[in-house]
């Protein structure tokens, strides 16, 4: 069985694949992503590749083991602050990476720009939630954590006096 990569169009063969540690490692990290972001991650992962070379199984291993505990968390950390990264951010930045292609510097040495472009996303949906609240406050409208009170019926002081107790 060969196998043929929709980025550079290199084939190989499954034996040779497993074969090759930094092969078998991408495979197995390529396994436990999200199905959704395959494709997008394998064209993200081409913009690695140097211009006159291949991209090596071991660079792409490493370039996925970079990122899988991310989209894993849904979590990335940005200029030391812990953001949201649902994975409709990741399919989103991977899209928008792939259309700037043509505008950024290739081969592409780090994911500061993917995870810039998530932390942007980030941002303003942390933004949006703000302001929001902000409404809310404006318009007199406060929630507190817990269920309010519920008021209870007034007792007549003679029911009290009767049973010798608050009904409470």
């Amino acid at each position: 069985m060969r196998l043929s990569c929709p980025a550079c169009g290199a084939t190989i063969s499954l034996d040779a694949a497993i074969g090759h540690e930094g092969a078998r490692e991408a495979i197995q990290i390529a396994l436990r992503l999200p199905a959704s972001l395959g494709k997008t991650l394998l064209l993200y992962i081409g913009l690695f590749r140097p211009a006159q070379r291949n991209l090596s199984m071991d660079r792409v291993a490493n370039l996925l083991n970079e990122l899988l505990p991310m989209i894993e968390a849904a979590k990335i950390e940005r200029n030391g602050k812990q953001l949201a990264a649902p994975l409709d951010y990741w399919a989103q930045a991977l899209n928008e990476m792939i259309n700037k292609r043509e505008s950024l510097t290739l081969p592409l040495k780090s994911h500061g720009y993917l995870l810039t472009i998530i932390a942007g996303y980030a941002d303003k949906a942390e933004f949006k939630v703000e302001q929001r609240t902000e409404q809310t406050r404006s318009k007199g409208k406060f929630f507190t954590a817990g269920q309010p009170k519920k008021r209870q019926a007034p007792v007549k002081l003679s029911e009290i006096l009767k049973t010798g107790k608050d009904q409470q």
